[in-house]
């Protein structure tokens, strides 16, 4: 029967198939080189925001500033003799040059407005991606699955656009703006992506294609992570290039998009066009009959039809899909809340403190196992199911952020603990790749049929960028307040991610987008069969 399968999902993997899903997941791996681009050349951006800010002392000014950034301004107001203010309100100033402390080496001279602007620089991006999730349903329905990932390029060309010229301007306003407006694409990317990806693909293939949702944004970050080294774009002339560089993949989407076709599941459900999804199923399965996927679509049409047009608000309030908008938020907010954009965002700051020499290095020995293990989980996920590799992904994170925490704590005592550190980031890395990274992503769109599924993911959408803002956002606060004790408040919510994973997360291995809905249904019946709990339980792999 496995023999058979396989046969069956290579008959099914065709040239147009693999070429619509690498062309809608590029849209994923902008989002991936999002997040990593900001990491590396954190110093150097922050130096050059200073800079322009006005809160240099002015002989470092006099040294470092160079002609692109800018003249030198002749005059500073002052009000003590000897002192050179902040420029910016609320800000302290470097303090007396007469009978006082040099100024500091580090060029901040107000720590925590660059801090400000450094961490609003970093999570602006996900506020874009929180406002645009809620219109994921409504621009994927107006406009199709293809048009909608078309039209939304143009966010991510001007964003990249203005992130690419920021030193012709306030470079701290442009970059806001820029990672603002390309955080409104992958917000908008992130929901429609998976909705075409999961629509185009058979069902013995689509818990694979699915995952390389994941492969693309690792590779994104592992990419943007390389470019970012300072001999190559992460330094003080380049850096623009290198944050706006993931335009080129936006404009190399928008051309291939052209030549892939509409989901047919969108055509025959949404638009009732029989003979058109007919003519894209053959395009996408090549010679296969596509008499019994049609079959499917009719009654996921009918069932969508029963159910009319399901609104967000209609998700939270029917019992019908309450059941199933609990596991999307809450394998959603496990994949944010479990650490690792902590990792992405502040890698290289973390490696520093763990006593790493070279912790630029380090950052992108992190992509590359990433990268590695995201591959691996391409196999997996069809092999093993959902649920196991998500629940054996939380337990390995759990485990790793204590050795993480243990390994800081201890560094002052036993110089070895920095390699504990570093291994646990590691193996931190690996499990989250094994089912937290790529499992979220497409399983929203497997818990529901085509009426409600738009909506889920518009909400799945808003809750995962919410969360990323927040753990961009208040990391580094977080991180100086508890200092070597941070990633215990990892550790403490991945257990109770893990805790629900086993009591409600469902397997939805090679089930049909009905079967999956049943799950929910069965749910709520009085008597309940040993082999059902078993099957909610993820006791059977079907």
């Amino acid at each position: 029967m496995e023999k058979k399968s396989k046969m069956q999902a290579e008959k099914h993997l065709t040239g147009t198939l693999v070429l619509s899903v690498f062309t809608a997941v590029l849209g994923f791996f902008q989002y991936g080189y999002s997040l990593g681009v900001i990491n590396a050349p954190q110093k150097v951006i922050e130096a050059h925001y200073a800079r322009v800010l006005g809160i240099v002392p002015m002989d470092r000014l006099a040294t470092n500033t160079s002609e692109e950034d800018g003249p030198v301004p002749s005059t500073i107001p002052s009000t003590v003799p000897g002192t050179i203010p902040s420029t910016i309100p609320g800000t302290r100033a470097w303090g007396s040059t007469e009978g006082m402390l040099a100024p500091p080496e580090d060029p901040a001279a107000s720590p925590h407005v660059l801090t400000m602007f450094w961490s609003l620089s970093v999570s602006v991006f996900a506020i874009g991606g929180m406002v645009s999730s809620f219109t994921v349903g409504w621009i994927g329905d107006r406009l199709g699955r293809v048009k909608a990932m078309l039209v939304v390029n143009v966010l991510s060309i001007v964003g990249n656009l203005l992130m690419g010229l920021a030193k012709l301007g306030p470079s701290h306003i442009l970059i806001i703006a820029g990672r603002a407006i390309t955080g409104l694409y992958c917000g908008l990317s992130s929901g429609l992506v998976p909705m075409y990806v999961s629509e185009v693909s058979p069902t013995a293939l689509r818990g694979a294609l699915g995952t390389l949702h994941q492969l693309a944004i690792v590779t994104g970050i592992l990419i943007s992570q390389v470019l970012g080294l300072d001999f190559l774009l992460g330094n003080d002339e380049m850096w623009p290039l290198l944050l706006g560089l993931s335009g080129v993949a936006a404009l190399l989407q928008f051309f291939l998009l052209l030549l892939c076709p509409e989901s047919p599941r969108y055509l025959y459900i949404k638009l009732g066009k029989v003979e058109e999804a007919k003519k894209s199923l053959k395009r996408l399965r090549g010679n296969c009959d596509p008499m019994k996927e049609i079959a499917e679509m009719e009654k996921e049409k009918q069932e969508a039809a029963s159910e009319k047009k399901v609104s967000i608000g209609q998700l939270f309030t029917s019992s019908k899909y309450r059941q199933a908008v609990i596991v999307a938020l809450m394998v959603q907010i496990s994949q944010q809340f479990s650490g690792i954009n902590a990792i992405f965002y502040y890698s290289t700051n973390i490696f520093e403190r763990a006593g790493v020499d070279q912790p630029v290095y380090a950052t992108i020995g992190v992509g590359v196992v990433n990268t590695v293990f995201t591959v691996i989980s391409v196999f997996l996920v069809e092999k093993a199911g959902r649920r196991s590799l998500f629940l054996a992904g939380l337990m390995g994170m759990l485990l790793s952020a204590v050795a993480m925490t243990v390994g800081l704590v201890l560094l002052s005592q036993f110089a070895w603990m920095s390699y504990v550190s570093m291994i646990a980031i590691f193996l931190f890395v690996i499990f989250f790749e094994v089912g937290p990274g790529p499992i979220p992503w497409f399983i929203v769109a497997e818990l529901f049929s085509q009426g409600p599924r738009p909506a889920a993911i518009a909400i799945a959408g808003f809750c995962n960028w919410a969360c990323n803002f927040i753990v961009g956002m208040c990391f580094q606060y977080i991180a100086d307040l508890c200092g070597s004790y941070v990633f215990v408040i990892f550790a403490v919510l991945l257990l109770v991610f893990l805790l629900f994973a086993y009591l409600k997360v469902p397997e939805t291995k090679g089930k049909s987008f009905e079967e999956i809905a049943a799950v929910f249904r069965r749910k709520k019946l009085p008597a309940k069969t040993m082999t059902e709990l078993q099957e909610l339980r993820g006791g059977e792999v079907a």
